[in-house]
């Protein structure tokens, strides 16, 4: 007999319906998977017979084929175990086949056919939706992902003895229910306040900038100034995650198995650090079947890339494309892939390899040369692609000592809040969430100046040398200090604070 089941696969974060098809027929008993399985879902055969066979249902002694299609799409993962499983079972009519058609199975079983979680669920979700699927049978552990996609029932079972029992009695069974909006809401921003941070005006002010604009960060100090201290508070002054943006983190985190401890939905919005050791491909993404890597990981949030110069040039130069584009596209033989990847970079580094070129204590052991080269593993486009390039000095001993700190991250979120709010009012039209995303055509209606600004940023291009590039960046920065200031016009104080913020294009 033959039976026909729903399931999905992923493409980066994007999933593709796959019909699973069952024949049970005369010949050797065995099973046999077709349809470019990967070793996984070859490995299903095994774990299927078993948990079929404990759960107390009988395998047929039979030849038993089954077709992924379509053909030519590559299969990955355990997710395919329930379908094959279901669709054993129908074959072989020990469960109801009249409401397949309208169900989409996904999940791992394991030997003893409970119900494992598998990655990815929100994406399938929302594909199972718009492709018109009523209904989604998953895992227990996966309900409450899945059930934030609206208008698509989703089933979730501990165990494959209840997933038959559903097909054969559906009515003794309710759908999960979700409120996306209230899982947001429970969302808890980081316990990391800004008044821990002792002086540092100056760099305080850069954070609150970079969190109104979505702006590029860099520190620059010696050691022990406190530039991680700071890079780490700033998720603590952005605005929470809009229900839209939620979905968006939420569906990569899915994708790349993080979401099994986060509940269904994502409320806060990411911080990456990844060490200074890491690869290219853990940074951008990559494999054989491509997964999304760290900067599409803080998509909507913060990559914190500290000791920057630590990083090897080779995957730091992986970052131009994605700064410039908010999306990194990884091609493959069989396959090309785009990940999302609009993410705030914020960096630390020393000013030179001993980390005390400047100081007003500690002297320099550096030789001129050994400071070039260690400043040569940033690129100057990288660095025209970072917003806001900041000196952290050492604190002085008086501001060691005092006993408060500055203002705290609820007080400086609130500003950040509403200079946010002017520009989505201001860009809602063209799709874009802050003042770094702007466009060249947007730079031009939204950041003009008058002649007396105009000609003070002349002065700043043809002084410092900036490229067209970094004037831009500066455009932006401007913006966003006007919108902190709640002017409609960039005036010359706005300028002139920004063109501060790229006075160390290179330190040596």
């Amino acid at each position: 007999m033959l039976a026909k089941i729903w399931s999905a696969s992923l493409i980066g974060i994007e999933a593709v319906k796959v019909g699973v098809e069952i024949d049970i027929a005369g010949g050797l008993p065995g099973i046999v998977v077709v349809g470019l399985p990967d070793t996984a879902v070859q490995e299903s055969r095994e774990r299927v017979k078993a948990a079929l066979k404990n759960a107390g249902y009988a395998v047929p002694m039979r030849k038993i084929v089954i077709n992924l299609t379509p053909a030519d799409l590559r299969k990955e993962g355990p997710s395919f175990d329930l379908p094959i499983a279901i669709g054993i079972l129908a074959a072989s009519e020990q469960v109801n086949t009249q409401p397949l058609e309208d169900y989409l199975f996904l999940g791992e079983v394991s030997l003893d056919g409970g119900l494992r979680p598998v990655a990815g669920v929100l994406a399938i979700a929302a594909t199972a939706q718009r492709l018109g699927i009523k209904s989604l049978i998953v895992p227990a552990d996966n309900a409450g992902e899945a059930a934030v996609v609206q208008g698509l029932a989703v089933y979730g079972f501990p165990h494959l003895l209840e997933v038959a029992d559903f097909l054969n009695n559906p009515n003794r069974y309710q759908p999960i229910q979700v409120n996306g909006v209230e899982e947001l809401h429970r969302s808890r921003f980081p316990s990391l306040d800004l008044k821990d941070v002792k002086g540092q005006s100056y760099a305080r002010r850069a954070l609150e900038i970079a969190a109104a604009g979505g702006h590029n960060l860099i520190f620059v100090g010696p050691p022990g100034s406190g530039k991680t201290m700071l890079a780490r508070r700033l998720p603590g002054i952005l605005p929470p995650l809009t229900f839209e943006e939620a979905l968006e983190v939420t569906q990569i985190h899915s994708v790349a198995g993080l979401l099994k401890d986060k509940g269904s939905l994502m409320g806060d919005r990411p911080f990456r650090s990844p060490h200074h050791s890491a690869s290219g491909p853990s940074l951008v993404g990559g494999g054989s079947f491509p997964k999304p890597g760290e900067i599409s990981l803080a998509h909507r949030g913060i990559l914190f890339l500290d000791e920057l110069t630590e990083f090897k040039r080779d995957v730091l130069e992986f970052l131009r494309q994605p700064l410039e584009d908010g999306h990194v596209t990884i091609s493959r033989t069989r396959q090309s892939v785009s990940f999302p990847a609009k993410f705030t970079l914020v960096a630390s580094t020393n000013p030179c390899p001993c980390g005390y070129f400047g100081d007003l204590v500690q002297p320099c052991t550096c030789t001129p040369r050994s400071r070039e080269q260690y400043w040569a593993k940033l690129s100057g486009p990288l660095m025209d692609r970072i917003d806001l390039h900041i000196i952290v000095s050492r604190l002085k001993p008086e501001e060691i000592t005092q006993s408060t700190g500055g203002e705290d991250s609820l007080t400086v979120r609130q500003r950040v809040e509403a200079a946010r709010q002017r520009a989505h009012d201001r860009l809602q039209t063209d799709s874009l969430h802050c003042n770094a995303e702007m466009q060249s055509r947007h730079i031009r209606q939204w950041c003009q100046l008058d002649d007396a600004t105009r000609n003070l940023l002349e002065g700043a291009i043809r002084k410092l040398g900036l490229s067209a590039r970094a004037t831009d960046r500066i455009l932006k920065v401007s913006r966003t200090i006007a919108d902190l200031a709640e002017q409609d016009t960039i005036q010359m104080p706005h300028v002139a604070e920004a063109i501060q913020y790229r006075t160390i294009d290179r330190v040596q």
